[in-house]
Formats: C-alpha cells, structure tokens, sequence
C-alpha cells in the first residue's frame, strides 16, 4: 500500500546515513525510480525465490529477514530497522530474492523500482561508482549474518563438546 504522507523523497534520502555524501542531482535520479510504502506486521515484505524487483530503504517499523531450512522452518538471520536497507537481490541477475522479510511491526520505507534504477545506474556511471559500494556493505553483512546463522542451525546440538559428543 503507498503511503498517504506525501514528504519528498529527496529529502527522506537527504537525511538517511545510507545516501550520505551523494550530491542532489544523484538523490534526485534515485527518488525518481522511488516511491514511500507502509506494510502491516505480518506482512511478507519479500519472498524466497520471487522476482527481486525492488530494494527497501526503512524509515521506521522492523523488518526479520529469514531463510527456510527442512530442519527449522522459518529461521530469522537478522532483524532490521529504521535506517537499514532491505534487498540486494535486485542487482545481480537473474534477479531472484536470496532471502524472505516479514514485517514484525508496522513499517514505513522507502521502495526503490529495480529496472528503473538498473536504467540509472546503466546510464550514469559516476551514480553507480557511489551507489555499489553501498550495497556491497549490506550483501556482506546479510552473508555475514547469514554465516552466523548456519554455523548455529548446523553446528553440534548444545552441551554436546561437554558430553564428548562433537
């Protein structure tokens, strides 16, 4: 659903720590593939497998990314929340969402439009050279929690190095 507070996205990009140090005309051609979006708790901001059709800049709310295992079901890897971004998927082909994201709470983001900002990107170089460094940060940290998670979900059950079972 879209939001019916109307603040300029450029300035909802001015102010966030992930747009930091970019110029105006930059923020501009980013708030032009933009749009602002609420989601309910509950709602399922991402799906597994689904096309990765955008990115999610959260402006309030929580958002659990999670992966699902046979073995655990629905495992949370991370939580975010205002300020982080959510979704990398969408810069690598074939453009396939590598994780899912429930909202835990109501969330406010801002939702960027893939192909729209593929086209900027493919357009402007310099845009790109000072946006990819960014999302490099954000895949290494979801791998990085990612890695964290699996070492947990496969590692030997608790107490068993105590019983001299691992």
């Amino acid at each position: 659903m879209t939001d019916t507070v109307k603040e300029p996205i450029e300035r909802l990009l001015h102010n966030h720590p992930f747009f930091a140090g970019m110029e105006e005309p930059m923020l501009e051609k980013l708030a032009a593939c933009a749009t602002t979006r609420t989601y309910k708790a509950g709602h399922r901001v991402l799906k597994e497998g689904a096309c990765a059709d955008h990115f999610t800049v959260l402006l309030s709310g929580c958002v659990a990314v999670e992966v699902a295992t046979p073995e655990q079901g629905v495992t949370p890897l991370q939580t975010l929340h205002a300020g982080d971004i959510l979704g990398w998927s969408w810069l690598v082909a074939p453009y396939r969402w590598t994780f899912s994201a429930t909202a835990r709470e109501d969330t406010r983001a801002v939702i960027f439009d893939a192909p729209c900002l593929r086209r900027a990107l493919e357009a402007d170089h310099e845009l790109a050279y000072h946006l990819m460094p960014r999302f490099i940060g954000v895949m290494s940290e979801r791998l990085h929690s990612a890695r964290l998670q699996m070492l947990d979900l496969y590692g030997p059950p608790a107490g068993a190095r105590e019983r001299g079972l691992a």
